[in-house]
């Protein structure tokens, strides 16, 4: 029996909270109150995403290893398919949240704010972009646990995927830079 890929994917998980907007007015209305509502939304929506993101993780990391160490192959095949889901249900998750963001941009708030929201808005569809490769990838799992009619396409798709959470992870740095070094419009980033 053929094994399945030996290599992980890059993750990126968002593993920092968007900081919220310096000096927010209590008034109803008031575009910088808007924009921390926008981004308490977004932080909601990253931690449901996370949580999803690493449970999807964790039983395709299982169920690899299952694969690996010689059990059948067609006995893990729901598993792959939840894990599958688990992720679809993150991605909605992480889209909710870029959504949330986006709402930033028509807001009348410090350009700085806005940069920051756009680049991580940014960030988050590359990472969206390759949560779909991913999800791409479990299906061809559900049909060949053992990869073994699909092992080239899956590691294309796996390529893809560590390409596409690269650039999330480049732009997630500079989210991090922006923030920063704007101390006085936004908190610091965490990381």
């Amino acid at each position: 029996m053929g094994h399945m890929i030996n290599r992980y994917a890059r993750i990126v998980v968002i593993s920092f909270s968007i900081v919220l907007i310096a000096g927010c007015s209590a008034i109803t209305g008031d575009p910088r109150e808007q924009a921390n509502e926008s981004v308490a939304a977004a932080n909601e929506s990253i931690s449901k995403h996370n949580r999803l993101f690493e449970q999807a993780r964790d039983t395709y990391a299982d169920v690899k290893k299952k694969v690996e160490s010689g059990d059948d192959p067609s006995k893990e095949k729901k598993r792959i398919t939840e894990a599958k889901d688990t992720l679809q249900d993150a991605r909605t998750n992480l889209q909710d949240a870029k959504d949330s963001l986006d709402e930033v941009r028509d807001l009348d708030v410090d350009p700085t704010v806005k940069r920051y929201s756009r680049t991580l808005s940014d960030a988050m569809d590359a990472q969206l972009s390759a949560e779909a490769k991913e999800i791409e990838f479990y299906g061809i799992l559900e049909k060949d646990p053992a990869l073994e009619k699909q092992r080239d396409e899956a590691l294309n798709l796996l390529s893809e995927v560590g390409d596409g959470y690269g650039k999330a992870e480049d732009a997630y740095a500079e989210a991090r830079q922006i923030a920063n070094k704007n101390p006085k419009v936004l908190g610091p980033a965490k990381s």
